[in-house]
C-alpha cells in the first residue's frame, strides 16, 4: 500500500511550504492546488470557483456533526457537498496512485486507510502575520487587524470543513502523529529534521 502524510494547518503558519518541501525530500507526490485544478478539469468548472464553494460554501456557522460523512446539512448547498464528495474520491485516488503529501481538505482523515502521517503545523500570531506579509500580492497593505480577521476567518472554514467529516477536531493535538511549531522558523531548514521522524514512524530504513 502506499504510504501517506497529510498536512493540517494553521492559516499563515508555513505548512504548505513544509508540505512541499517535506514531499521533495522524501521523494514522494505532492498535491494541494492541484486537487482543485484537477476537479475543475473533471468538472468544468472554474478552479477558483470550486476552491471558493470549498472553503466558504455555506461552511460560515455551520454545526458541527462528526463524522457524518457529507450527510445533507441545512447550511451546505447541494452543489457543494457533491463538490465535497467528489473532492474525496479523488484524494483517495491520488493516494492509491503512490506514496504522496497531500495538504489539507481533511485528508488526515479521508485517508485513514492507508494510516497517514499526520502532521498539523502552527505558529504564533506575530509569525503568521510576518508570514502573510511576505507572500501577499504586490499593492496589498492590510493592517495587522485586517490580517489577524482574515487568518481567524480562514482558520475557521478549515476547522468546520474538517470536523464535518473527521471524529476528532481540527487542530486537536490527539488527532495527530506530529503537530511543529514554526514560530521564527524558516522552513526550509526543519524539514531534515521533520523528514526524518517520518522514517522513524514509518519504519523507513535510511541508508
Amino acid at each position: 500500500m502506499s504510504r501517506a502524510i497529510s498536512v493540517s494547518r494553521e492559516f499563515g503558519s508555513g505548512g504548505r511550504e513544509l508540505g512541499k518541501r517535506l514531499a521533495d525530500a522524501l521523494g514522494y507526490d505532492y498535491y494541494d492546488r492541484e486537487i482543485v485544478e484537477a476537479l475543475s478539469s473533471e468538472t468544468g468548472m472554474n478552479a477558483n470557483y470550486l476552491e471558493n464553494q470549498l472553503e466558504n460554501g455555506g461552511m460560515m456557522g455551520l454545526p458541527i456533526h462528526f463524522a457524518q460523512t457529507f450527510a445533507r446539512f441545512p447550511a451546505v448547498s447541494e452543489q457543494t457537498v457533491q463538490i465535497m464528495q467528489m473532492q474525496t474520491r479523488l484524494i483517495k485516488a491520488l493516494a492509491e496512485k503512490g506514496n504522496c503529501v497531500i495538504v489539507g481538505r481533511a485528508s488526515d482523515y479521508i485517508l485513514e486507510k492507508f494510516r497517514p502521517f499526520k502532521l498539523f503545523v502552527y505558529a504564533d500570531q506575530a509569525s503568521r502575520i510576518a508570514r502573510c506579509r511576505a507572500r501577499a500580492p504586490e499593492g496589498e497593505n492590510l493592517s495587522d487587524r485586517e490580517l489577524l480577521r482574515e487568518m481567524k476567518r480562514i482558520d475557521r472554514t478549515r476547522a468546520e470543513y474538517h470536523d464535518i467529516i473527521a471524529p476528532y477536531a481540527w487542530g486537536d493535538k490527539s488527532g495527530y502523529d506530529l503537530c511543529v511549531n514554526t514560530t521564527g522558523i524558516e522552513i526550509k531548514t526543519i524539514v531534515p529534521a521533520v523528514a526524518e521522524y517520518y522514517r522513524l514512524w514509518a519504519g523507513i530504513e535510511t541508508a
